[in-house]
């Protein structure tokens, strides 16, 4: 389990409610050409930060759990970079919620760079 804000998370709950959050986020966006191309690769990289960490805990082995952590937290990164390139005009609260975003998912690569830390 993970404190985060005084709350406590599941890794799977935490990577899920990024993927949600990162959702929700997306239908307030302007709806620009980039904002749309940006929005599906973000869509993407953030769903799978999750989707990788389930398939870690469901791995055959040590090497395939590994790689699997690696997966996830390059997805984080990718999000993060994704994050950066979206419009949100002059919208301090969509600005805002891109900052949270991208600190979440900067917190993520933290956490799965530890987790293959002390999985070696």
């Amino acid at each position: 389990m993970i404190k985060h804000e005084t709350k406590t998370y599941d890794l799977e709950d935490r990577t899920c409610l990024f993927a949600k959050n990162t959702r929700s986020f997306l239908k307030k966006l302007p709806r620009t050409i980039s904002n749309l191309e940006d929005s599906k690769q973000v869509a993407r990289s953030s769903g799978s930060v999750g989707a990788n960490y389930i398939e870690a805990n469901e791995s055959l082995s040590k090497k395939d759990f590994a790689l699997r952590i690696k997966i996830s937290r390059k997805e984080a990164k990718e999000s993060k970079f994704w994050f950066r390139l979206i419009d949100v005009g002059d919208n301090r609260v969509l600005e805002e919620e891109r900052k949270n975003l991208t600190n979440e998912s900067e917190e993520l690569m933290k956490i799965f760079s530890a987790i293959m830390r002390k999985s070696v």
